[in-house]
């Protein structure tokens, strides 16, 4: 099969520096797999799988990867194909917000209740709760389908970043999209369900340099029901004390593939971006997003690797439009920004003030990967479970 991000970005000999990350590159490309064709597709149908990869690819206004994956759902479902194109029609908006705003979309329940999920990931994942789970599970979504689905969307969010930041570099990207559509102003009535986790918190007030901890609105995999393949998808075994990987091992192929390709994002440093701008990167894109668990995880990561601390602590107090310091991590924080916002903004201007900055092809490539992973990270955070404050911060 032809890699699907190559496919989709067009970006000829830029693509061929993907292979500089090898593990990257394949287990992207193993993601995709895991999550639209998997060898056995149990209750999340692959009519189902394709209707929200197209969805999502036309809310984010995203033209190659909207006929890609429309032609594979007409392949299964051309009534499907028709109504999720007005579901698209429906859903598109700019993003990322929070404080509020749905898009409710109706037909039957079950996709009704993964288009209004995968809706609010892609917009607003900091708006998402506990009855965010509650609406799946009450249309009949199963918890595997739920972290399945939670790592679908997720996935789309990365994939079509890195595709489109390729094809920003390539000089081959489609026009810009114009959207007009106002911010939603829907407010659901979504309640827990029975087989919703309401874990008593304390959510951190604003963001922290401190660790954080993290619990579940899933119910996570207990230990003592792991199957060889979810031991092996956890790549370090002390995972397995850990509940968010406990979690997502829920669908073990999917989590094993994202795993080996934050692995080679961030720590490949055969050439390309420092270590500590790749978490630069991370932590931008966490704070746009309102990800506290992630922010305090990768700032903390960039100081260690030799980040300027002070500027990361602005970057944490003040926000995305923090004085940084230096034109190479302003420069580097604008391209994360870019990239965070849907539809995507990140543009030619962007890859001439990184080069202009001091960074070559592959370290912008790094920029991308970097900034398109946490769109992934910080998806599964914030709609899977929500942070909590460690006693001796409290």
């Amino acid at each position: 099969m032809a890699d699907i991000i190559d496919l989709l970005a067009e970006a000829g000999d830029v693509a061929q520096l993907r292979d500089r990350r090898p593990e990257a590159k394949e287990n992207a490309q193993a993601s995709f797999s895991a999550l639209l064709e998997p060898e056995a597709p149990g209750t999340f149908s692959y009519a189902e799988r394709y209707a929200i990869a197209t969805f999502v690819a036309g809310i984010f206004q995203a033209p190659r990867a909207v006929e890609f994956y429309s032609d594979l759902l007409a392949e299964e479902s051309e009534e499907l194909a028709a109504e999720i194109a007005r579901a698209v029609q429906r859903g598109t908006t700019t993003g990322p917000y929070s404080g509020g705003g749905f898009t409710l979309f109706d037909g039957a329940p079950r996709l009704a209740a993964a288009l209004d999920f995968a809706h609010l990931l892609t917009f607003h994942p900091k708006d998402a709760s506990p009855a965010a789970i509650g609406h799946l599970q009450t249309a009949g979504w199963s918890d595997d389908d739920i972290v399945t689905l939670g790592q679908l969307v997720s996935f789309l969010a990365f994939q079509l970043r890195v595709a489109h930041g390729l094809s920003v570099l390539a000089g081959s990207a489609p026009s810009a999209p114009e959207t007009t559509n106002p911010r939603p102003e829907q407010t659901p009535e979504w309640e827990p369900g029975e087989g919703t986790l309401v874990p008593d918190v304390v959510k951190p007030g604003r963001f922290v340099a401190h660790s954080l901890g993290w619990k579940p609105w899933v119910p996570p995999q207990p230990k003592e029901e792991f199957t060889d393949a979810q031991r092996d998808a956890l790549i370090k075994p002390e995972r397995i004390d850990m509940e968010y990987f406990r979690l997502l091992a829920r669908d073990p192929a999917a989590l094993k593939a994202r795993t080996k390709t934050d692995l080679d994002i961030f720590y490949n440093t055969d050439g390309g971006l420092g270590r500590a701008e790749r978490e630069l990167a991370a932590t931008v894109v966490s704070r746009l997003n309102g990800c506290e668990y992630c922010a305090s995880v990768h700032q903390q990561r960039s100081k260690d690797e030799g980040g300027d601390a002070a500027a990361i602590d602005r970057l944490l107090d003040e926000g995305v439009s923090a004085d940084l310091g230096s034109e190479q991590w302003s420069a580097i924080r604008d391209a994360a920004l870019a990239l965070t916002a849907s539809p995507f903004a990140f543009d030619a201007s962007h890859v001439e003030r990184l080069s202009e900055a001091g960074f070559d092809t592959l370290a912008i490539i790094d920029v991308i990967n970097s900034s398109a992973f946490f769109n992934w990270a910080n998806r599964l955070m914030l709609t899977l479970g929500e942070p909590d404050v460690p006693k001796r911060f409290r």
